[in-house]
């Protein structure tokens, strides 16, 4: 289920030209926050209009090719920035140990949002600077969390076992050590994605993220908020394709932590 979830939100983002019924940006103050299902002008808006007359489900729509974008972008180069981190400091210890873990305390030390507002202010807004930001800001968990599984995994006996054999390090990495890491980096993924979303928004909220005339739905669910008493499907709809965005992320990723987990088989 989480699968096809994610493969309809994924087609609606490549065919978002074909499937949106209105320009997302084209606007008309005359037909504002019109709720879902009424019909103006000939046509029915099925999700609304936000605060400037836009189709709301248009924008939705084209929402997806942003926030996946920055979510998927985003949690993809933090893991295997921080999993590779981790899995060296973990294996091999001493010196590099130590550089990483401090580097990580001193980094934790910092508030995400604070630190994200820092390297956003030096590299500029944009997309792709922006997916590097959350990137630079989530790969500390990562690398913490798989450094401190790999220190219990290689004192098992397998890894002895490798060693005996002669076999060389990036050998026992790949084949062994990494398969018992990989579910539980999987799992984390899947959790982080809402969090770089709406990390996004936050970002976006400052004036430090997406740029304004592109709609995604973290964009939208930071105006939307401000017209809940009054228009409360803006913050809805996109919230909605947030959460099952992430219920999809977090199935698929529970599957694949049981699917690959060397523990389970």
């Amino acid at each position: 289920m989480g699968l096809v979830i994610l493969v309809v939100v994924i087609a609606a983002a490549f065919l978002a030209g074909v499937l949106a019924p209105m320009d997302p940006e084209q606007q008309n103050i005359v037909l504002r926050l019109l709720p879902p299902g009424t019909e103006a002008s000939g046509y029915r808006f099925w999700l609304g209009t936000d605060e400037l007359g836009r189709d709301l489900l248009s924008r939705v729509i084209f929402g997806t090719r942003v926030s996946l974008f920055v979510g998927f972008g985003a949690v993809l180069l933090s893991a295997v920035l921080g999993t590779a981190a981790g899995i060296l400091s973990g294996y091999y210890g001493r010196a590099w140990d130590d550089l990483l873990m401090r580097i990580t305390d001193v980094q934790l030390a910092f508030p995400s949002i604070l630190l994200s507002l820092a390297i956003v202010a030096i590299l500029g807004a944009g997309l792709r600077n922006l997916v590097l930001v959350l990137a630079i800001a989530g790969w500390v968990g990562y690398a913490r969390i798989a450094r401190s599984r790999v220190l219990g995994i290689r004192q098992l006996e397998f890894i002895d076992a490798a060693h005996a054999l002669g076999a060389p390090d990036r050998h026992i990495l790949w084949r062994h050590v990494l398969p018992n890491v990989l579910p539980l980096i999987l799992t984390i993924a899947s959790f982080s994605l809402g969090g770089m979303i709406t990390s996004e928004a936050a970002l976006t909220f400052l004036g430090l993220g997406v740029p304004a005339d592109i709609p995604s739905w973290g964009g939208m669910l930071t105006s939307g908020a401000q017209y809940v008493s009054v228009a409360w499907w803006l913050a809805t709809f996109p919230g909605l394709a947030i959460m099952l965005t992430v219920l999809a992320a977090n199935l698929l990723g529970d599957w694949l932590r049981d699917a690959l987990d060397p523990r389970l088989r």
